[in-house]
């Protein structure tokens, strides 16, 4: 059985409701698709805001579409700590009791009182992706990369199931370099 998946690497991003985007904006502001990402009815907008924390901030973090009902900040760790926010790491979406920020746009300003968060390493699967690899929602497993020099196993990788996903793992930038990621690449799961 093949049980391969592909890793792609998820920088720094920001997820924002519809009040939100008025807020950073303007009143009707909409978000603009600048590229598709490889899960569904995702993109990459035009639009950018600048993440502030107490020590500093990071200029120009792409906005993901579409909008949400939750606005979110997703750093790695070491984005998080060089702004001086803490960044608990969690599933997308858990963000009670996470990270503050502010984050501006050309229109305004939205002090987050929460959102911030540092993805938990994850695997995106269709029900019958997650069928044909074993694996069901929620499961933890881990997965091997192997790279020139920097190859390694990550653990606490947790399986998402949902039909409107495609077959991909994300990880974020501390966890690309760490691997020596570059290029298409592909880890070996181990349950």
């Amino acid at each position: 059985m093949d049980n391969k998946v592909l890793v792609e690497t998820s920088a720094r991003h920001v997820h924002v409701t519809d009040a939100d985007l008025e807020t950073l904006f303007g009143k009707g502001a909409k978000l603009t698709p600048k590229k598709d990402l490889s899960q569904p009815g995702q993109f990459a907008c035009v639009e950018r805001v600048d993440v502030i924390g107490p020590k500093r901030e990071i200029k120009n973090v792409s906005i993901l579409g579409p909008t949400r009902s939750a606005t979110q900040v997703e750093l790695s760790l070491t984005d998080a700590r060089s702004i001086g926010v803490s960044a608990p790491v969690r599933e997308s979406g858990d963000i009670a009791g996470s990270g503050a920020c502010k984050l501006v746009g050309p229109c305004g300003e939205v002090e987050l009182k929460e959102g911030v968060i540092a993805a938990k390493r994850h695997i995106h699967a269709t029900p019958a992706d997650a069928e044909r690899m074993g694996l069901v929602d929620k499961q933890v497993v881990s997965v091997k990369i192997d790279s020139d020099g920097r190859s390694l196993v990550l653990g606490d990788v947790v399986v998402r199931v949902n039909k409107s996903y495609s077959w991909a793992m994300h990880i974020d930038t501390d966890e690309s370099n760490a691997a020596g990621c570059s290029g298409e690449v592909y880890g070996e799961i181990i349950k």
